[in-house]
């Protein structure tokens, strides 16, 4: 808790093109979230060099992102929106936290081992250690809550598992934070493979709908959604194309998937489908339509970037010289 407050802390990585399931699943649920936390939303760069990067790419696409958070509605005043890069903490921390992580629990985390399998001429060391500059970016702020997928409660396993045997040792330093689940629209799978969640880097073209696509492209891409010969609209483990589908109109038109279903009870597969497709495109237009609008306002992005680091910088400070002060570092002279 900060300034009596609870702290919610999230990021995005800053690779590949983010998704409608991106936006479903974690921004538009982040606005919402800012009402009732003091939030840091991070652009994600650090993390994201443990696959080789292209710079001018990893630059351009970290811009995009923070620039994204506010096109999407999160207030730069209200929330901390920042790159992990500019405040040094984010790393001193991880070193920090490195030496009170054994090698046992790294090499049980279910990411290296997929990742390793994707990019096994890069197995490095920053992808074995990649979970505890995730426990750094947590722990630094105290923060209460993390909103995490079910994909994703491993890391924050392994964070609790840090920050409790840091505290057993040196006392009360860390909050052990919790997790957040959202509820409709945290889990959109993808098109073209129902059973598997929709991704950013899926090199099959229509198996997500990205945050940039046009309206052609939306409709497109839902009207080759994969389904089934059944020719029935229920929201089913058995039918998990149409089960998708369904998710993603009910997120993106406020209603439960029960409404979903009575609404198209009657409708075939091609006239939900473009019931589908509509609603994605009536819910992208504003976000495109704002983030044009702010990527020509170079000078207000800058300043948000130059406030927020500073301010994300003041509160990893007061975490980090608690944590130095507790292992036996020597003061730093002011």
């Amino acid at each position: 808790m900060l300034d009596g407050q609870k702290v919610l802390f999230s990021g995005i990585q800053a690779t590949g093109r983010l998704t409608l399931g991106n936006y479903l699943g974690a921004l538009r649920n982040w606005v919402k979230l800012s009402d009732e936390y003091m939030c840091f939303y991070c652009v994600v760069d650090e993390h994201s060099i443990t696959v080789r990067q292209d710079p001018a790419t990893l630059r351009k696409r970290s811009r995009d992102l923070l620039t994204l958070y506010i096109a999407a509605g999160l207030d730069p005043k209200k929330n901390c929106l920042y790159y992990q890069s500019h405040v040094s903490a984010h790393a001193e921390l991880a070193w920090i936290l490195n030496c009170f992580t054994y090698m046992g629990e790294m090499n049980r985390m279910t990411q290296f081992k997929d990742k390793s399998a994707k990019h096994e001429d890069n197995i490095n060391v920053g992808l074995f250690a990649y979970p505890v500059l995730m426990a750094a970016d947590i722990l630094l702020y105290q923060t209460d809550v993390v909103p995490v997928g079910l994909d994703q409660k491993q890391h924050l396993e392994i964070t609790r598992d840090i920050a409790e045997r840091f505290n057993n040792i040196y006392g009360d330093v860390f909050t052990i934070p919790d997790a957040y689940f959202g509820k409709v629209g945290a889990r959109i799978m993808s098109l073209q493979d129902p059973l598997h969640k929709m991704s950013k880097s899926d090199e099959n073209p229509n198996a997500s709908i990205y945050l940039t696509d046009t309206p052609d492209d939306i409709m497109r891409k839902c009207k080759k959604a994969v389904t089934d010969s059944l020719a029935q609209i229920r929201y089913s483990e058995e039918q998990p194309g149409i089960r998708n589908l369904i998710d993603i109109y009910s997120a993106c038109t406020d209603k439960t998937p029960e409404e979903t279903v009575r609404e198209f009870e009657n409708a075939g597969y091609g006239q939900f489908k473009e019931a589908v497709g509509e609603s994605v495109v009536s819910v992208l237009k504003p976000l495109q339509d704002e983030m044009k609008r702010l990527s020509g306002e170079k000078d207000y992005i800058n300043s948000i970037i130059k406030e927020n680091a500073e301010k994300a910088a003041y509160y990893s400070s007061k975490t980090l010289r608690k944590v130095h002060r507790r292992i036996g570092f020597p003061d730093r002279i002011r």
